[in-house]
């Protein structure tokens, strides 16, 4: 029970990474407040924590917007007092071709991936200021060390989720709050199942663990940045990518047949 009597809030909490993160932390002893534009799929994860005996909340929130950010934080804070732990997680993402990328699709892609992720921090930080300390986490990317192709807007905004939580890690640290970020490869959620068969398998080629992370595998990490075991981690980027980032780009092949 790392996260017993804890607040946390959790954007994009509805599926994928979210979701398993708001389950193990309410597994955890934390009580979760899921933040979503999808209501309906995020009750369906709460009704699932309450089922198992934990204590959840859905909010409808676009990360976008500072006056729903902010009413988020303050439901929060209204219903249970504190907020302990942010994590700003949610996220999209478009893919085309640089020299035909939509200048509406850039604006969208940045406004949730990286102003959304500084309006939660910014807001949850003030929160944290006047408690005395806290915890925020960020989901980043591979994407925001590499120039991935196709995924313009999407490297950029993760690229900047990393500087800025270094950013926030600096100032915010003489106020007992720890920042870190979870910079996740390929993992398996509705985003990368639409992926064409082909694409799947050449992005599995260049894990040298050889197959796509799961939910739970960044939700695992994001547990032990929100508890004490972290305590004097911060300003760090956690890759969770199956050693993706080690390895580089390579294409793994039978055993005895060498790298590619």
């Amino acid at each position: 029970m790392r996260l017993q009597g804890k607040v946390a809030a959790i954007t994009g909490g509805a599926l994928g990474i979210g979701r398993a993160t708001a389950v193990l932390f309410a597994s955890e002893g934390a009580t979760v407040a899921l933040g979503d534009v999808e209501v309906g799929a995020a009750e369906a994860v709460v009704k699932e924590i309450l089922q198992r005996g934990g204590r959840a909340i859905a909010v409808g929130v676009d990360v976008g917007d500072v006056g729903q950010v902010q009413a988020y934080v303050d439901r929060v804070v209204a219903e249970y007092g504190r907020l302990d732990v942010m994590f700003a997680n949610a996220g999209i993402a478009h893919s085309a071709p640089f020299l035909e990328h939509p200048e509406a699709q850039w604006h969208r892609v940045l406004r949730v991936n990286l102003t959304g992720v500084f309006l939660c921090c910014q807001v949850a930080a003030r929160q944290m200021v006047k408690q005395g300390g806290g915890r925020i986490i960020t989901t980043a990317s591979i994407n925001g060390f590499r120039g991935v192709e196709n995924l313009v807007g999407y490297n950029v905004a993760k690229a900047g989720v990393i500087e800025m939580t270094k950013t926030m890690a600096v100032e915010l640290a003489q106020h007992h709050i720890t920042v870190n970020a979870i910079a996740p490869a390929q993992i398996d959620t509705r985003l990368t199942r639409s992926l064409p068969e082909d694409a799947r398998r050449r992005r599995t080629e260049r894990i040298p663990m050889g197959r796509f992370g799961e939910p739970e595998d960044v939700a695992r990490a994001a547990l032990f940045l929100a508890s004490d075991d972290a305590s004097y981690v911060t300003g760090h980027t956690l890759a969770v990518d199956g050693g993706y980032l080690a390895g580089g780009l390579w294409s793994r092949k039978p055993e005895g047949t060498g790298r590619g």
